[in-house]
């Protein structure tokens, strides 16, 4: 089971499937032995022009999450609708993944990553210069949009360049650095906020990403087998159709943006309510509360273990128990049950989002690539919905509205988990006649 990141879905590459059905090739890849490998030249380079890449993209996705309460305070404006500066980019970046992953087919991966980033940081440069809200909210909607060519693109640039015994530790490292930028960036963002406001904070992240972009630009290796293509519009939306006509791909595809809406409420809120009382907290040590998202990594890896002992659905009610757990303790007022509540509820989503994410790949056949582009935008359409709903919540009923929200969304993972559960016991035993 790949590790946990922080916004990224883990998507598992399998460099034995079939060809993209989105292009058609005109020519043979190269041989085999011309892939990277540790040990040999360009592998080293590769692996932190990736990992730089990631800490960039995150860093960026996510910078105005730890500072809401202190945008909403410069703006005169509701969370409900700061919430929008983390909700755009996340919704521009869940709309325009599976087309940018299928632009990346045909102008290549490097270069699609290449393009992604410079957008990404150029805007990160605008960002804290918006005049209004409005603008804020625009630059951060364009700025996911440019990021949605990262994540699909860089998988498929691993699978292409990457032998396959050494592809989950590449695969690994560069989802590493999606975790460490949107911690990194978070607390970053949190401590420069208190000393100078958020304004010098976004544009410490914007510098982190360019140092990232620049490293980027001079390690990654030119790409030695990808072969370019003719983009074929008919044959990616009759995959998407397939995908999207399977039943248990759908359960999967829901369950995360489940999952998602849970953690992107929790996680858009806490800062409000931290800084109120009873708690007062200042905007570094809210920030700081972000290194909860370590606990992620850790129950991310043990998925596959939990998915050994306890099977694919046994794992998602796991999940889901020490998520509403988490939820339940979270109402508490007291400082150290909120955090064991932020604790379980982080645990339990990338528990569940590790589960639900390696399952697209293995259920889907043909088309893995945009089986699991089309899960990413699940999962972003479920972190948009739930920061902005989460806000809304929170500003009508408080946290306890909030949580309210979470619960919701768990039991509409519950509901589709338990009815994934009776279908598979119908069709065993509709296959017990046949096998007699």
């Amino acid at each position: 089971m790949p590790p946990a990141d922080t916004g990224a879905s883990t998507v598992v590459v399998d460099a034995s499937a079939p060809s993209s059905p989105v292009i058609t090739s005109h020519a043979a890849a190269p041989a085999a032995t011309e892939r990277l490998e540790p040990g040999r030249p360009g592998y080293r380079k590769m692996s932190f022009a990736l990992f730089a890449a990631g800490v960039a993209a995150f860093a960026l996705l996510y910078s105005t999450q730890a500072l809401l309460p202190a945008i909403s305070a410069s703006y005169g404006v509701s969370a409900g609708q700061a919430s929008w500066t983390v909700s755009a980019a996340t919704g521009a970046l869940a709309l325009c993944v599976l087309p940018l992953s299928a632009l990346s087919e045909r102008f290549g991966r490097r270069q699609m990553m290449t393009a992604s980033l410079t957008v990404a940081v150029l805007v990160g440069m605008l960002v804290p210069f918006a005049p209004s809200i409005g603008w804020l909210i625009a630059l951060r909607a364009i700025q996911g949009a440019a990021l949605a060519g990262l994540p699909a693109s860089a998988m498929a640039y691993l699978a292409e360049e990457v032998r396959p015994k050494a592809l989950i530790a590449a695969i690994g490292l560069f989802v590493a650095g999606n975790s460490i930028g949107g911690m990194s960036g978070r607390i970053l963002t949190g401590w420069v906020a208190q000393a100078w406001g958020w304004r010098a904070a976004l544009a410490a992240v914007g510098l982190l990403a360019v140092a990232c972009a620049v490293a980027f630009h001079f390690l990654i290796p030119k790409a030695r087998n990808f072969t370019p293509g003719t983009l074929n519009p008919k044959a990616l939306t009759k995959t998407v159709a397939t995908h999207l006509g399977n039943p248990l791909l759908v359960r999967l595809y829901a369950i995360g943006a489940l999952f998602m809406t849970v953690f992107g409420a929790v996680y858009t809120v806490i800062g409000y309510r931290l800084v109120d009382e009873p708690f007062s907290l200042p905007q570094g040590v809210i920030g700081s509360i972000f290194l909860v998202y370590l606990v992620g990594t850790v129950s991310s890896a043990a998925a596959g273990r939990l998915v050994a002992r306890l099977g694919r659905r046994g794992a998602l009610y796991l999940a889901v128990s020490t998520t509403t757990a988490g939820l339940l303790l979270s109402l508490a007022d007291q400082l150290a049950s909120v955090l064991l509540g932020l604790v379980l509820i982080t645990a339990g989503f990338f528990a569940g989002h590790a589960v639900a994410s390696s399952s697209v790949s293995r259920t889907a056949t043909t088309g893995r690539a945009q089986a699991s582009a089309l899960y990413q935008s699940a999962y972003y359409l479920g972190s948009s919905a739930g920061g902005t709903l989460g806000a809304v919540a929170f500003h009508a009923g408080g946290w306890a509205a909030t949580v309210a929200l979470g619960l919701l969304a768990v039991l509409g993972v519950v509901s589709i988990t338990l009815y994934g559960t009776r279908v598979a016991r119908a069709e065993r035993r509709a296959l017990v006649p046949a096998t007699r």
